[in-house]
């Protein structure tokens, strides 16, 4: 029979904690079953599935706990098609069956009490349930009723009475102080002890006992039973321990049975074979008589290992005979102390799970505990997300594009997912991709049988469409490639191909047009290959034709599915492309509201946050103190406020009394900068954070009131007879829903939406000298004036010479014959530089495998000038030529070859006489002008990168040893007195392709008003970038340092002499002759001096491995290859 609707309900009561109480099943492999598993409520449902069989279709609901407890329990179960509430006890879960199928197919008969047939979720095996039922109902029918009255086939009934018999157990109930004393057989040779128990707890003494010469010992230990015998006679000692089960502390009740006598010991759990531990150790046993359960509190020779045990205990056999638990309870048996005799009181604190978010509980006797690893939350209950909500989060902690994990809603449903974000200068893009090939064909479809192609995102729809809902705008491309396949209009009006987006809603729109408008991009801007369509598509073509365009109507996306209709005719063929969801923006980061007097606030619906709540904002004030929020019930409410102004306060009652917590800043909070606060309040603690770096925690008690009940309106801003707050609050979420501040503003007196002056808090990202800039909705850095780029200015624009490349800064520019007296102006307004210096700063970062070559030169009116040039050894030089003098002035910064195809940056300042310059990592060093030497650069002129080209006055020195070739290689975030010459002629190069260079114009000058120029192939590169900023490390701890001794660098085994000079050879040399080795001797010095400018060795072994001890810290940076560096000339030759 099929059957579309199921009521099912009952009543049970039961001491077992297995057992099956319903179950049905159908030959098509549908099955329900209802059953007891570890006393709880397990529901097994399958519908069946079109794929892969029935298994997709298994669906499996536990609800409930300690449902052994022999009390009267109720369960309803209706079904409607797939749709199920499952309720015990009146707490209802509802869900969802898996698979595709409505039906519940059952061709044999709904049995209770057992599993006559195979039973399809497992199998055989289950055991029937024992116990009492009452009040079973099915679709109407009192299936009690009709047993009672013999209505049904009573051919299947086994061991069935119509009236509950009461099985009573007598347990034993035991707190941290409790112990129970029980009689047994003195003097006896064998022990025999049994019992039931059941905890929460992973330790704890169960029994002990005073044998007549030594103990024993029965404990739980990280939830295994140990059993501890120790036995001291004159003649030896004797000790037997035993271990077995695991995991006994789930809160069921777990049988242990004892035995032991002479070279004989066995402990069996369960009553399972398996479980049996046994052990023939030499053994004598006397016993002492008396049993203590529970715990013991004396002292002894050999005293347990664990004092107490919390739990319960039942079914105790002591020498093989039931404890009398009634004469105990009368006193004429035994003792016990602080036992409660006749019952359990135990508790699941698991069931409800207050672990949010997937969680693990775990659970004491006196509490639980939540484990959230892996889950993407934290906190005592796993309700705080440990992301970001969206992209524009991450950048505004400083972060750069990357892929993460972000989690728009926060402790809401949604979990964290991971996209990537794309922060640009003034943008912060976050892309959601698909698993839909570029360009996938599609073929045999028609519009009566369309092709639907699906497209699966790296999120869940739901977690696309909170970045949606939240983004400013969004965009995604979509392209239709075809030949002889229509795309959506038609005779009839009704579209070939449609795609379906959020709320599986369908579109007849396509990219590049909009909704209600069944057009294409070409429609839209009427330049479609056939103007008589309204895509290039519908012209039917045999020709490859394309409509492509974006997507940007954000309540409509993402695409979900695409539905293709005319591709099954001859010579027909489509593909499609699908791009990736791109959002930009996040209102939700940016939504805020402008308190401006003090009695200004605004309401919202009451705070739902009975057992977990939290709430987080931003803030920023110059008032002392103010209200931030509150929400008030009859005696319960919540509060936050700026007590001070470094006091932030979070209080609440939840019926245990008023509870208030600070967070004290070192610095004061009313400094109009955006400060960050986060209060969260749960069953298990109440916390407060400000600024990620302050916090306060406060743990709940263990007994007493856990819902926070409210009931008047949220009050943001004040509340009556509260200290208003005056300033901003931004991003106010309350359980992982972000209230509308600016929309509720927009109405309210007193408050503005928005909130302006972001740059306070923000500006510290904006790094090498860019400048924050204000926008309504965030900030942005503007590198201009920087040699950086980037969304916080910090990508080194650089670029590649080749030979005879060169770029030129005019600081004087002369106007341009022909060039308008406008353009004249707009020249001397783009540089006000000083034209007589007494400072300079510069800083560039380089590499190259070439030298000698110029870097950079500063050309005047007059014969002053300053260069820096790598010699012909490749050793770095600075010259001064400032007038007084009679040669420039040279500071040789380094003697190591630093043309070595590795960056490497220099920053060097001046101010009048002194000169600091600091190579790479290394500590900067000071230098000083000679007295004699004018301190002021005159009528300064032009600046030169790679190679001076200049028609006045210039150093023959300079042209004659360094000017030729020039420079070759990278040259990268070149600075001079504020000025970024390399990245102006890069950006300009980008903005305006210069004319091409003929005969009488070797320059290439962009613009007339540009200062900036080039000559040469100019390409943009990261290859001269900064290089790892990496202190240098002492000789004693340097891993890399090669001192004199005879360790080898591991990267060849060919050896390189330092010096050139083969030391052994001179030595054998020495011995056979002294004349031979004259002659060699003088050889070599004549070859050496003859090639002395012939650069370095040839050799695959790392740069720098043989350099001297003070240089070890460069070879950590060296000896590993930059893959982005260009080299152009490997060639060097060592004679």
């Amino acid at each position: 029979m099929k059957i579309i609707k199921d009521v099912i309900a009952l009543r049970f009561k039961s001491s077992e904690s297995e057992g099956v109480i319903l179950h049905g099943e159908g030959q098509q492999g549908d099955y329900i079953t209802l059953e007891l598993h570890k006393a709880k409520l397990l529901l097994q449902i399958n519908l069946g599935s079109n794929q892969y069989g029935s298994i997709l279709g298994h669906t499996s609901v536990t609800t409930g706990s300690l449902l052994d407890d022999n009390h009267w329990h109720s369960v309803v179960i209706e079904r409607y098609r797939r749709n199920v509430n499952f309720t015990l006890d009146r707490h209802t879960q509802h869900f969802r069956t898996n698979g595709e199928f409505d039906h519940l197919d059952l061709d044999y008969e709904l049995s209770f009490g057992g599993m006559p047939y195979s039973g399809k979720p497992v199998g055989g095996g289950r055991k029937n349930f024992k116990g009492c039922m009452e009040s079973i109902n099915y679709n109407g029918d009192n299936i009690t009723d009709l047993a009672r009255r013999k209505k049904l086939d009573m051919s299947s009934f086994r061991n069935l009475t119509f009236s509950c018999v009461e099985t009573h157990t007598f347990p034993v109930f035991f707190n941290a102080t409790s112990f129970l004393q029980l009689p047994g057989r003195a003097n006896h040779n064998a022990v025999s002890v049994g019992f039931q128990f059941r905890t929460w707890n992973s330790d704890g003494l169960l029994l002990f006992s005073n044998l007549d010469d030594g103990t024993l010992e029965v404990s739980l230990e990280d939830g295994k039973i140990t059993v501890h015998i120790n036995v001291s006679t004159a003649a030896r000692h004797y000790r037997v321990d035993l271990l077995s089960g695991s995991g006994l502390n789930d809160g069921q009740w777990h049988a242990i049975r004892l035995v032991a006598k002479e070279n004989f010991a066995m402990l069996t759990i369960d009553g399972e074979e398996a479980s049996a531990v046994r052990s023939t150790t030499p053994l004598t046993i006397t016993t002492g008589g008396t049993y203590h359960l529970g715990g013991y509190f004396l002292q002894t020779l050999f005293p347990p290992s664990q004092r107490s045990f919390q739990g319960c205990m039942q079914a105790i056999l002591v020498d093989d005979q039931p404890a009398d638990l009634h004469a105990v309870e009368k006193g004429t048996v035994g003792a016990f102390e602080n036992v409660s005799l006749d019952m359990c009181a135990i508790i699941d604190r698991c069931m409800p799970n207050h672990c949010e978010h997937g969680g693990r509980c775990k659970q004491t006797w006196d509490s639980f505990s939540c484990t959230c690893d892996g889950t993407g939350y934290t906190g005592a209950t796993c309700h705080t997300s440990i992301y970001e909500p969206s992209c524009e989060a991450y950048k505004h902690l400083g972060r750069s594009s990357d892929s993460y994990w972000i989690d728009p809603d926060g402790s809401g449903p949604l979990g964290p997912f991971k996209v990537n974000c794309n922060m640009t200068e003034d943008k912060v893009w976050t892309t959601v991709v698909n698993n839909l090939p570029a360009k996938t064909p599609v073929t045999g479809s028609s519009r009566e049988r369309r092709t639907v192609l699906q497209v699966n995102y790296s999120a869940s729809m739901d977690q696309v469409t909170a970045i949606t809902t939240s983004a400013e705008y969004c965009e995604q491309q979509i392209a239709y490639n075809c030949r002889m396949s229509r795309l959506l209009n038609t005779p009839d009006g009704t579209p070939y191909t449609w795609w379906v987006g959020r709320g599986s809603e369908k579109h007849f729109y396509w990219g590049g047009s909009g909704p209600g408008i069944q057009k294409c991009a070409c429609g839209i801007d009427r330049n479609c290959t056939d103007p008589k369509y309204d895509c290039n598509c519908d012209a039917d073509a045999k020709q490859w034709r394309e409509d492509s365009g974006l997507l940007i109507y954000k309540e409509h996306l993402p695409v979900s599915q695409v539905a293709v209709g005319d591709t099954n005719r001859p010579g027909s063929e489509a593909k499609l492309t699908v791009g990736p969801l791109r959002c930009q923006g996040d209102n939700n980061y940016w939504n805020a509201a402008s308190f401006t007097t003090p009695s200004s606030y605004l309401h919202f619906a009451t705070f739902q946050g009975e057992t977990s709540a939290d709430i987080s904002f931003y803030f920023k004030t110059s008032a002392p103190y103010g209200v931030f929020l509150e929400n008030l019930g009859n005696t319960d409410f919540i509060r936050l406020e700026l007590k001070s102004p470094k006091v932030v306060s979070f209080s609440f009652d939840v019926g245990n009394g008023p509870v208030e917590l600070s967070v004290h800043s070192a610095s004061p909070l009313n400094d109009d900068q955006w400060h960050r606060v986060v209060a969260e309040r749960n069953v298990k603690e109440a916390v407060l954070q400000l600024d990620q770096t302050y916090r306060a925690s406060r743990r709940a008690p263990a007994q007493g009131h856990t819902r926070l009940e409210l009931f008047s309106q949220l009050y943001v801003g004040a509340a009556g007879g509260q200290r208003g707050f005056l300033g901003c609050i931004r991003a106010l979420r309350m359980n992982g829903i972000t209230l509308d501040l600016e929309e509720r503003a927009k109405v309210t007196p007193g408050v503005k939406p928005g909130c302006q002056g972001h740059c306070t808090s923000f500006g510290m990202y904006c790094r090498n000298g860019g400048k924050c800039v204000e926008k309504y909705n965030g900030y942005l850095c503007d590198c201009t004036d920087t040699a950086y780029d980037g969304p916080s200015c910090t990508k080194d624009v650089g670029g590649f010479f080749e030979a005879g490349t060169l770029v030129k800064y005019n600081f004087l520019p002369e106007a341009v014959a022909g060039a308008s007296r406008d353009a004249r102006v707009l020249t001397h307004q783009l540089t006000p530089r000083e034209v007589n210096l007494t400072r300079e700063e510069l800083a560039f970062s380089f590499s190259t495998s070439n030298a000698p070559a110029i870097l950079l030169y500063v050309s005047s009116k007059t014969q002053d000038y300053l260069a820096v040039v790598l010699r012909q050894n490749g050793s770095l030089q600075v010259r001064y030529n400032l007038g007084g003098l009679r040669e420039p002035f040279s500071i040789d910064v380094d003697q190591r070859n630093l043309a070595n195809g590795q960056p490497h940056s220099i920053n060097m300042s001046r101010v009048d006489r002194s000169i600091t310059i600091q190579l790479d990592h290394y500590p900067p060093v000071s230098y000083n002008l000679p007295d004699a030497s004018d301190t002021k650069f005159n009528l300064v002129k032009t600046l030169f990168l790679g190679k001076v080209f200049e028609t006045g006055h210039i150093d023959p020195v300079l042209i004659e040893r360094y000017n030729t070739p020039g420079f070759i290689g990278c040259l990268s975030r070149v600075e001079f007195n504020g000025i970024a010459p390399l990245k102006s002629a890069l950006r300009t190069t980008a903005t305006q392709t210069p004319a091409t260079p003929t005969a009488g114009q070797p320059e290439k000058q962009p613009a007339a008003a540009s200062p900036v120029s080039y000559q040469g192939k100019l390409v943009e590169s990261n290859c001269g970038a900064s290089p790892l900023t990496i202190p240098p490390m002492s000789a004693a701890t340097d891993p890399w340092h090669l001192d004199n001794t005879d360790a080898e660098f591991p990267f060849n085994e060919e050896r390189v002499i330092p010096d050139g000079v083969n030391r052994d050879s001179a030595i054998i040399g020495g011995i056979i002759a002294v004349v031979i080795f004259t002659i060699l001797c003088t050889l070599v010095f004549l070859i050496r001096y003859m090639f002395r400018h012939k650069g370095t060795y040839h050799t695959n072994e790392a740069k720098g491995s043989g350099e001297s001890a003070g240089e070890s810290a460069d070879t950590a940076i060296i000896g590993t290859d930059n893959p982005e560096t260009i080299d152009e000339s490997k060639k060097e030759w060592f004679i």
